[in-house]
């Protein structure tokens, strides 16, 4: 498509690998974007937001700033991968069914795929990055298969869907005081208390309200983020996409997986009951300013999970949810350095 298209901010070698690949993961097929200054390189494979927020995905070749990390350097370290998820921007397809739409089959898919990657990099481990919805897949995943994994970054690490369903109901409400907006303070008293299983329209009022107080994103008169379009922009702009990825992404997407049934298993998300301990390296990495994934059950688990090979938590000060370019330059330099616990095997 390539609307309002730029120069990439980088160029991988012709030594390298820059590709987009079609994959037949979960029955389906499913599309990754690959790039590497060196397909020897260990693997790093990224599990994106949302649901049905592929970023960073298959739109981001050539993309420095992701709304999680930065990636020019990292494709001198890593073989990076990143994958849109089923059923949204290319992996979107009209044939997969609502009931395919579940958490045990994101896992799932993404087990396969981690088992394809292996196999095509011929390696017996591959690094592990989520943000936000994706730390869900993440965290089940090293806890079901550490030895196919050499370490795991959570980045807006994701700890129990309903406590954190609450702290930003508080929040919520609060911010509606703050801007004497009676309309929402009104239904965000009168949706209830988590968790949110009822109905969407139900589970909706508070993300509608999330949505409208700018909860992902962190400016004020000293930190200036580039903003939630800006964010966006690259999957309008990208040349690996069409409008056609773009509408499946934010409208067809958002229709596909966000059933009640879906909707009623997000409360089972609590991993203080389901990971207790891990057996690989952990690291989370989590903005001061977010107020959509909150940081305190992060730092609560934080000093209760046994993380037999270490644990670390980092705090980014200029971000929320979706980073600030200042401090996804911070995060690529640390998961570069995640590269030691390879040496440490």
């Amino acid at each position: 498509m390539g609307l309002f298209s730029k120069p990439d901010d980088f160029i991988i070698s012709e030594s390298g690998i820059s590709k987009v690949e079609k994959v037949f993961v979960g029955g389906i097929e499913q599309y990754i974007l690959i790039q590497g200054e060196s397909s020897k390189k260990p693997v790093l494979l990224f599990l994106h937001g949302g649901p049905s927020m592929p970023l960073p995905g298959v739109s981001c070749r050539g993309l420095d700033y992701t709304i999680i990390t930065n990636v020019k350097k990292l494709v001198q370290h890593y073989t990076v991968v990143f994958w849109d998820q089923r059923g949204t921007g290319k992996s979107y397809n009209q044939s997969i069914s609502q009931e395919s739409m579940t958490i045990a089959q994101f896992i799932a898919d993404a087990n396969e795929l981690t088992e394809y990657l292996r196999k095509t990099f011929k390696q017996e481990k591959i690094f592990l990055v989520a943000h936000s919805w994706g730390t869900i897949l993440g965290l089940k995943l090293i806890t079901l298969y550490p030895e196919k994994f050499y370490s795991y970054v959570g980045i807006s690490q994701i700890i129990n869907w309903s406590e954190n369903d609450k702290i930003c109901l508080k929040w919520a409400k609060e911010e509606a005081n703050r801007r004497k907006n009676k309309r929402a303070l009104k239904e965000l008293i009168l949706v209830g208390e988590p968790p949110f299983v009822e109905s969407f329209k139900q589970w909706g009022v508070l993300r509608k309200w999330q949505a409208r107080f700018n909860s992902m994103i962190y400016s004020d008169r000293k930190i200036k983020h580039p903003g939630l379009l800006s964010v966006a922009k690259p999957m309008f702009q990208s040349k690996d996409y069409t409008l056609k990825d773009v509408y499946n992404s934010f409208h067809k997407g958002f229709k596909l997986i966000y059933t009640i049934d879906f909707i009623n298993e997000l409360p089972d998300v609590d991993f203080y009951r389901t990971s207790k301990e891990v057996d690989i390296p952990v690291t989370f990495i989590h903005g001061t300013k977010d107020v959509h994934v909150d940081g305190k059950l992060v730092e609560q688990y934080f000093q209760m999970i046994h993380a037999k090979k270490g644990k670390q938590l980092i705090w980014m000060d200029k971000s929320a949810h979706i980073f600030h370019p200042e401090d996804t330059m911070l995060i690529e330099q640390y998961l570069i350095e995640e590269q030691s616990h390879v040496l440490n095997q």
